[in-house]
């Protein structure tokens, strides 16, 4: 049955809502009136042979879900709650090679692998010449003397010369990064004209790009995190091609979600001026995870149940699906005061932009909130006047919640 605190047909996985908006004010109703619910879909909408999904928008639901992956499956369905009506399953069950769309235990396997590139000390080491390459960015921003986009001449900079550092990538391929990250999540923005067929070949051209630098690595082993993952001696190493499959997914987790979360962050500060004056003077450390809960860039994921169970007093059939809504969960009055009000000194703060726990919590969570720290701290150094000339023109997504566009100019 359809849920009756939602008009008929709402649907939050529709593209065209997060085109213009995060619905809020629709999952505060259904957190107070029926948290975990019922949404209606034509079979085939969304890629899946159904009849919809269970929205999940209560903080204490998704943890538990995103924490039993015995019950809730990534893997049968994917994490990727809509795809585009034409795609074939095929398409979708090849997409259970991505480390994001595994279970335990092959999802521990993996994992283990690539978390070696992750660590306190891989992070630590990459910082200075991030820090660097931040100021570098905000000083080739600065230069302008008009509007200019934000997006693309800040937010999209540090993101991928993080990626490109990390993995070894020269700094010179990063613009390919970007464009084929782009194309692989843009499919349901016409402003791209980005056919499935145009996304499906830029993830080809990501994993054969990752999968030559694996070869290349195991020729001529390098002091990288290639050659980390792929060319050791020791057993417990990535094929080449789950090192491709790591790659694209780094490609959208490192990129995408990372330039949405400062795109929004740069938005939220300069709406909320008292917020900027107070970063600007104080840089308080709890700056950065404010920043991902008010953006929460990932919508939703989805889980797939394997078997009969009970959640939020709903019974939940084997093969259901069920969308895990972040943004509901990071505006929970349960467990954020004033969850309406950006205050980058909110602490504690058990936001879920970084997934809601579990094994599939954001593996680089650390290297996210350091470029986020490092990119604010060069423009509150270099552009403290920064001011909006013009309203968001955000990204057409069903669980993407993407800025195109953010016009700023300087004073």
């Amino acid at each position: 049955m359809p849920c009756p605190a939602l008009p008929d047909g709402f649907d939050f996985t529709d593209p065209d809502l997060l085109h213009h908006r995060v619905p809020l004010p629709e999952f505060a109703e259904l957190r107070r009136a029926e948290p975990v619910c019922w949404v209606p879909q034509p079979a085939g909408l969304a890629g899946f042979q159904d009849e919809g999904y269970w929205a999940v928008t209560r903080h204490s639901d998704v943890k538990y879900v995103s924490t039993h992956p015995e019950l809730f499956s990534s893997s049968l369905n994917t994490a990727i709650i809509r795809f585009n009506e034409h795609i074939e399953r095929d398409a979708i069950d090849a997409q259970r090679l991505i480390l994001l769309n595994m279970d335990p235990p092959e999802h521990t396997r993996v994992r283990q692998i690539v978390q070696r590139g992750f660590t306190p000390r891989a992070i630590r080491a990459l910082e200075g010449r991030l820090r660097a390459r931040a100021h570098s960015i905000v000083d080739s921003a600065r230069a302008h003397t008009g509007p200019f986009d934000f997006v693309t001449q800040v937010a999209c900079e540090l993101p991928l010369q993080a990626i490109a550092e990390l993995m070894g990538v020269p700094q010179e391929d990063r613009d390919k990064i970007f464009d084929w990250s782009n194309k692989m999540i843009a499919y349901d923005d016409p402003e791209y004209a980005i056919t499935e067929e145009v996304g499906a070949e830029s993830a080809t051209e990501i994993i054969a790009y990752a999968m030559n630098m694996a070869a290349d690595r195991k020729q001529c082993p390098a002091h990288d995190i290639v050659t980390q993952l792929v060319a050791a001696e020791d057993e417990g190493n990535l094929s080449s091609d789950e090192f491709g499959f790591f790659v694209l997914m780094l490609a959208v987790a490192g990129n995408e979600t990372t330039r949405n979360a400062i795109t929004h962050g740069m938005h939220a500060f300069l709406t909320h001026p008292d917020q900027w004056e107070l970063y600007k003077s104080d840089r308080p450390d709890t700056a950065a995870e404010e920043i991902v809960r008010w953006a929460t860039p990932v919508a939703a994921f989805q889980r797939t149940a394997t078997q009969d169970t009970e959640l939020g007093g709903k019974r939940i059939r084997e093969g259901d699906r069920l969308g895990l809504f972040y943004a509901s969960a990071n505006h929970d009055p349960e467990v954020f005061d004033d969850p309406d009000t950006f205050d980058v000194t909110r602490d504690p703060n058990p936001h879920l932009g970084f997934g809601g726990g579990g094994p599939h919590y954001c593996l680089g969570k650390s290297l996210a909130v350091l470029e986020i720290n490092l990119i604010f701290n060069a423009i509150a150094d270099a552009m403290p006047g920064l001011r909006l000339v013009g309203d968001p023109r955000r990204l057409r997504s069903a669980w993407i919640n993407g800025v195109k566009e953010l016009p700023v100019s300087i004073g």
